[in-house]
Formats: structure tokens, sequence, C-alpha cells
């Protein structure tokens, strides 16, 4: 396994569809993964450092986790069939270590809020870097004409601040 971190957001401009890319913590593979708008969202709001008087639905399972006694101990992306990404919430609890699956999207939501650690399978970097180019990502997938490859958390966390709730159905981080 290798451990991996959110490297950036971006859209896919040919499918209309939100890109979470992993970068390996010591090289230089990629590992991106469409993901949907709402996990795109949960993920692009964490990492601009974005509370809400409310939780939302990643930091919920949050504190249901910790409340629950349970810590998450780390996020595998295990592996990909038909196109469709398989991950892991490895949580641990009195002593016991319990395999959760789930989508990727929402682990590395859950990870980037819990802190934890985030790895992917050797095969699927490798299986990226061979067969995947980088997506076709495009200046014109975030309003207001901020980059979607290189916005920076200041940046993001002010276009994000600029919402208003029916722009929701329509946001693209």
């Amino acid at each position: 396994m290798v451990q991996v971190s959110v490297q950036s957001l971006g859209l896919d401009r040919a499918s209309n569809t939100p890109v979470v890319i992993l970068q390996e913590h010591d090289g230089e593979r990629v590992l991106p993964i469409w993901i949907g708008p709402a996990e795109a969202s949960a993920i692009a709001y964490e990492m601009a450092h974005m509370k809400f008087a409310r939780p939302l639905t990643h930091d919920l399972l949050a504190s249901v986790l910790a409340s629950l006694g349970g810590a998450l101990q780390k996020v595998i992306i295990s592996r990909v069939e038909a196109n469709t990404y398989f991950a892991e919430m490895i949580i641990r609890r009195n002593g016991e270590v319990i395999s959760v699956d789930a989508r990727p999207s929402d682990s590395i939501a859950v990870a980037l809020r819990l802190r934890a650690d985030i790895f992917a399978h050797e095969a699927l970097l490798e299986r990226s870097a061979l067969e995947a180019p980088e997506p076709s990502m495009g200046e014109a997938s975030l309003p207001g004409g901020a980059s979607d490859t290189g916005l920076a958390a200041e940046e993001l966390n002010e276009y994000l601040r600029k919402l208003a709730p029916e722009d929701f159905g329509r946001f693209t981080p």
C-alpha cells in the first residue's frame, strides 16, 4: 500500500464530472477518481476549512464514529472493478479492528475531517500511470474564472462563501 493525499479537486470537462486527484506521498504518481458533486463539495469544504452551524453528512458520520468510541485508523482505496473504485474504512473500537466497505469519495471526506491517513494499493497507482492520462480539466469548470487545478485554499474558501443556497445544485469544485 502507498500513502496518498488529496492533491486537488477538478472537473473533467469531457464528462462534466468532479475528479479528486490523490498523489502518493513519496513520488509523482497520481490516482484520479471521478466522484459525485456532493462528495466533491464535502471534500472541498474540509480542504477550505469551512465550518457550518450544523453538521453536514460527513461531519455527522465523523461525530457518530467518535461518540461510539471508534477511531478511523485509515482509509484504503482497495480496488477498481468496471471503472468503479472501492474503499475500506479501517476503524478501531475497544481494541477491535473493523473494516467498513465505503465509496472512496465518502471515505476521503471523512478521513480529511478526522485527519486519518489515506492509502491506495500499489496496483491502482501503477494502472493509473499506465492507462489513465490526466483528466481534461479546464478553466471553465469553476465559476468566477478560478482555476480548477491550482485553486488556492483562500480562493476556494471565498468562492464557497459567496454561494447562495440555490447554487448548491449546480456547484462543481
